[in-house]
């Protein structure tokens, strides 16, 4: 391969360069699958593991059962009701709420209060 400032390159050069791609990819692909498979097996292996210790026997995959107290009630048993609600509102209620916030902004121009 004899590449010269007004040397034009041959197609034999062209070919060694498509076939020094097709090697690299399929190198980069085959350490890409190798590490797909190593990470599948490994993920496997731990989820067939038995929590051992006396402290996680009560929760079927090994985590402690500490719970965020923000998901206990007073008494400190957990919550069981939904965490999240969503309501319904209509485009205007949306749109009001969003004016009042708007308007509520500190940077927000005396004029455009009063445009309303």
């Amino acid at each position: 391969m004899k590449f010269g400032i007004s040397a034009k390159p041959q197609r034999e050069d062209w070919l060694m360069l498509h076939l020094l791609y097709i090697v690299a990819f399929t190198i980069i692909a085959f350490l890409t699958i190798g590490n797909l498979v190593r990470s599948l097996l490994t993920v496997s292996m731990d989820s067939q593991k038995r929590p051992t210790g006396s402290s996680n026997r009560n929760h079927p995959y090994g985590y402690p059962t500490a719970s965020h107290p923000e998901l206990l009630d007073d008494a400190g048993q957990p919550i069981n009701e939904p965490l999240l609600v969503i309501r319904s509102v209509t485009v205007e209620d949306a749109r009001q709420q969003l004016d009042a916030i708007y308007n509520a902004s500190p940077g927000q121009p005396k004029e455009w209060e009063d445009d309303k």
